[in-house]
Order: structure tokens, then sequence, then C-alpha cells
């Protein structure tokens, strides 16, 4: 069946502002159909198989009356409370066991019949009897004022779930504070840390160059004391060529003696004695002894400057070495 088609029965099923849907076998509600009739307040859709109703029921706010007897409505939208027209609701013989609590927005409800649901036991003390028409209108006022107080228990622990939400945001922001705060201390511990080390490492860099300047000094001191020693030195020893000149003249002096020895002995000891070459050497040898022996003193004090005179020099080559 097309749109049009149920537009047309839906038509024909509306009577002055009533809308008749009742026995009409139906499963749902055409909430579509009957938005197109404002002008119908009154919707009847007793004795039907239906089991919900879909929230778009709930913009049908130009309904007074509704009749949903004898469904098989096992629950009602939550924001039924927009019917904000609604005066007169019949739910008799469904499955319903709450309301939603949207209900208690329904001001305008003058009458309400609950009867054969399996309320839960609060509200079907609540909701009472509905035998007759002020029975009924009893049943939406105290039923109202039930739900009523229902809705404030929400709002009150709607209230406390936002406030505890609210809190632990704060908590939270708090918390987010402290850690950035906490990062922020760290940064500039890590900068104060660095800083100091940039401030050691040239400290250290002006230490060492400053060692390095004083070694550099110390070194030319140094040198320069050795300069100065060099120069004293070459002062001293300045006479050593004189030193060296006298021993040379004496080393000479040895060696002709020993020459002159060594002619001597040849001379005496050899067969050369008999030689004219060695008589003259001969009698020198003779004359000289002969003297030696008278000089003998004179000759030990020769010897003894002239071992002075060696040992003098002995220590002073030793000493040239070191």
């Amino acid at each position: 069946m097309s749109k049009n088609s149920k537009v047309l029965n839906l038509k024909d099923k509306i009577s002055g502002n009533e809308a008749d849907l009742s026995l009409s076998n139906l499963t749902e509600v055409p909430v579509r159909e009957l938005a197109f009739f404002t002008k119908a307040t009154v919707l009847d859709l007793s004795c039907n198989n239906i089991t919900s109703l879909p929230p778009e029921f709930c913009n049908l706010t130009h309904l007074v009356k509704i009749d949903l007897s004898k469904n098989q409505l096992t629950c009602l939208p939550d924001d039924l409370g927009n019917l904000i027209n609604l005066q007169h609701l019949d739910l008799y013989n469904n499955k319903l066991t709450a309301l939603p609590v949207s209900f208690s927005q329904l001001r305008s409800l003058k009458w309400l019949d609950l009867k054969d649901n399996p309320l839960e036991p609060v509200l079907a003390k609540a909701a009472g009897d509905c035998l007759d028409e002020k029975q009924c209108k009893q049943c939406a006022s105290k039923v109202l004022q039930h739900m009523r107080v229902i809705q404030d228990e929400v709002d009150r622990a709607r209230e406390k779930r936002l406030l505890r939400e609210k809190e632990l945001e704060k908590k939270k922001e708090a918390k987010q504070r402290e850690r950035e705060a906490r990062e922020k201390e760290a940064r500039k511990r890590e900068k104060a840390e660095e800083k100091e080390k940039r401030r050691k490492e040239y400290n250290a860099q002006v230490a060492a160059a400053a060692a390095r300047e004083q070694q550099k000094k110390k070194n030319e001191e140094k040198k320069k004391k050795n300069g100065q020693a060099a120069d004293k030195k070459v002062v001293i020893s300045a006479p050593k060529p004189q030193r060296s000149l006298i021993g040379l003249l004496f080393k000479l002096l040895l060696l002709l003696c020993l020459g002159l020895a060594g002619v001597a002995a040849a001379c005496r000891l050899t067969d050369l004695q008999k030689e004219a070459m060695c008589v003259p050497v001969n009698i020198a040898v003779d004359d000289g002894l002969s003297w030696v022996k008278e000089q003998e003193g004179v000759v030990r004090q020769l010897v003894a400057n002239l071992s002075a005179a060696a040992k003098e020099f002995l220590e002073s080559a030793q000493a040239s070495k070191n």
C-alpha cells in the first residue's frame, strides 16, 4: 500500500476532530500520515496489536485525547511529555510496568486510565482504580504527582552527577595544572643545570688557559734562568783554554822526558853503550845522576809539585765533563 493510499484511507477514518483507527489490526502507528491532520485532536487506536510507539509519535502535539487501550504496549516513548496539549489518555489493558520520567510534564492531563497493566507496586498504588470519571481524574492527578517526585529525584541525581562530573573536571584540571607546573619547574631546573654546566665548563676553560699561560711563563723564566746559567758557565769556563794549554805543555814535557829516559836506558843497558853516539849520553846521565843525588831534596819537591799539578789537572778535566 502506497503512502497516498494510506493517507486516503486515513482520511476516510477521520470524522470532524476524531481519527478512529480502532479495530484496524494495526501493529504500528501511522505517525507520518497523522501529522497531516492537525485538526484531528482525538485519536482512537484501541483494540489493535501495537507493541510500541515510535519517537515521532511525541511530535503530534495537537492531540488532546488518545485512546491506546487493549494493545500490547510494553513501554512509552521517553519524550511523551512533549504532548503538552494532551488531556485524556487511556492505557487500559496493556503490558506497561513503568512510565517515562517525562510523563510529569503532561501538565494538561486531566484523565488517565492504567487499569490491567503489570505496573510497579509504587506506581500502581499511585494510580489506584479508574472505575468512574472521578477516579480516572484522581488517577491522572496522583500519577502526575508521583511522576513529578520521580522527576525531582532524577533532576537531583542529574545535578549530583553534573556536580560530580564538574568536580572531577576541576580535579582533572587541577591535576593538569599541577602536572604542567611540575613540567615547567623541571624545564626550569634543567635550564638552570644546563646553565650551571656551561658556567663550570667556561670556568674550567678559563682556568686551563690561565694554567697554560702560567706554565708558559714558568717555562720562559726557566729558559731565561738556564740561559743566564749558561752564560755564567761560559764566563767561568773561559780560562779552560789556558788550562788545556798548560796540560798540553806538560804532556809534551813528559813525553820528552820519557824519550830522553828511553834513549839513556838504551845507551846504558844495551850494546849501544859502546857506540860513539851514546858516549855523551852516558856521560850526561852519569852527570845527571850525580847532580840528582846532590839535588835529591829539590827533586822530591819538584815531584810533589808535579803530582799536585797532575791531580789538579785531572780534577779540572772531570769537572768539565760533568
